[in-house]
């Protein structure tokens, strides 16, 4: 894979949640923590992994619960070759957009383009062909979409008597959805606090905001295999062949 040098790029990665779809696991490991691959390494290294081989050297980790273990494996980053830096979540700015804001107001990142990842998202995305894409059309925000996604239960077919003509258990629906990997433009981050205040979620009040104030909002399509592996039933589930180019092994 090519090495591409990403100046003025920084990686925000959330990794600050309780995990709770996880427990009682998550009650001694933090999600960010959780063993992946053959190897058994924390699905938090494959991101890191992953985006550097794309060039991303500049990393902050948006951290909360259990935070220390994940500080104490990582540190400062130096021995993956990357810049790693912590914002501690607080009472004060809450939700993933107060935390957000937070790491911004500390100058963590000033007048960046910063990728924003969720923790307990695997997706080998091409970070080069990501990016190349968001500054080829001036985006302001780029969300990374998957053009379909797997209802997790059984979906029916009811007639008009009620009975059910059809039942199809899990089925691929052709929708849009977002995968928790957004590229944003971090000056938009200035005017934010006067709207939503310190706390609120990114995609259910941030991107809204963006789009509704009139900034250029593209959708960039990962048609590959991803995987959000927030829950137990999700986890166990991983096919380890489909993401093996993702794992840092």
């Amino acid at each position: 894979m090519q090495l591409v040098t990403q100046e003025n790029v920084v990686a925000v990665i959330l990794a600050g949640g309780e995990g709770t779809r996880l427990r009682p696991y998550t009650e001694i490991v933090p999600k960010p923590m959780f063993p992946i691959g053959c190897e058994e390494k924390p699905l938090l290294e494959h991101i890191i992994c992953w985006l550097h081989k794309f060039g991303i050297k500049e990393f902050v980790l948006l951290v909360g619960y259990k935070w220390k273990q994940i500080r104490n494996y990582f540190g400062d980053g130096s021995r993956y070759g990357v810049s790693i830096r912590y914002s501690l979540d607080d009472e004060g700015y809450r939700g993933t957009g107060g935390a957000l804001l937070k790491a911004f107001k500390n100058g963590l990142f000033k007048d960046n383009t910063i990728i924003i990842w969720y923790g307990d998202i695997i997706a080998p995305i091409n970070i080069y062909d990501l990016l190349s894409f968001h500054r080829n059309r001036k985006s302001d925000v780029t969300i990374v979409l998957a053009d379909r996604y797997q209802v997790p239960v059984g979906v029916a077919r009811v007639g008009d008597d009620d009975s059910v003509v059809e039942l199809v258990e899990k089925p691929w629906l052709n929708l849009y959805v977002s995968i928790g990997v957004i590229v944003l433009e971090s000056q938009i981050l200035n005017n934010v606090e006067d709207s939503l205040g310190k706390s609120f979620d990114i995609m259910g009040d941030l991107v809204p905001w963006i789009i509704k104030r009139g900034y250029k909002v593209k959708a960039y399509i990962h048609r590959g295999v991803w995987y959000d592996v927030g829950s137990l039933e999700r986890y166990v589930k991983i096919n380890y062949d489909a993401i093996k180019q993702f794992l840092c092994e």
